[in-house]
């Protein structure tokens, strides 16, 4: 495992990078890493928080969901906190649809506050890029991503407003809803 914080999360962008190297965003241009990159940015440019282990785990968000990877893999690596976070964001696509987000949504409120401060960082990135969406898919687009949006901040536990980078992420992810409302 690495213990030194400022590897932990270089090593995680590494693995992300090459875990990810062939997926591409939803634009079909995007290379997906760009989007853990902005997330591990919105966590510590926007949101304030220089935790290594969040930003290893905003690299990795979405590793064991749209990867070869598992938990024990990440957990060898990152530790149990990174692993339990990433756990907390993968959604089991085994599960039919409205009862995968249940339970997603649920693992969330009761998992690690790092992956809800994760999950902001990626809601917030996923409203940057509505743009790239051709117009007449936008609206589509763009009331979904609001929606889930406003699910993560739900999602929030009292104890975790009383953090700063909550507070900072919950303002950015709530003017980006406001701009992307009157937009559409």
């Amino acid at each position: 495992m690495i213990t030194d914080p400022h590897e932990l999360w270089r090593a995680a962008s590494a693995m992300a990078a090459r875990k990810h190297r062939n997926q591409l965003r939803k634009d079909a241009r995007t290379p997906y890493f760009s989007h853990l990159a902005r997330v591990a940015q919105n966590i510590t440019a926007v949101f304030g928080c220089d935790d290594p282990q969040v930003i290893a785990a905003a690299y990795l968000h979405d590793t064991i969901e749209d990867t070869t990877t598992d938990y024990e893999d990440i957990a060898d690596d990152f530790g149990p906190i990174v692993a339990d976070c990433v756990a907390a964001l993968t959604k089991n696509m085994a599960m039919p649809e409205p009862a995968r987000e249940d339970e997603y949504h649920e693992r969330l409120r009761r998992g690690p506050w790092q992956a809800r401060l994760v999950k902001l960082g990626d809601v917030l990135d996923n409203m940057s890029d509505l743009d790239t969406y051709p117009p007449a898919d936008r609206p589509s687009h763009a009331r979904k991503t609001i929606e889930r949006a406003r699910q993560a901040v739900a999602l929030l536990n009292p104890g975790d407003l009383e953090r700063e980078p909550f507070q900072r992420g919950v303002r950015a992810v709530n003017d980006a809803i406001a701009r992307w409302t009157s937009i559409i």
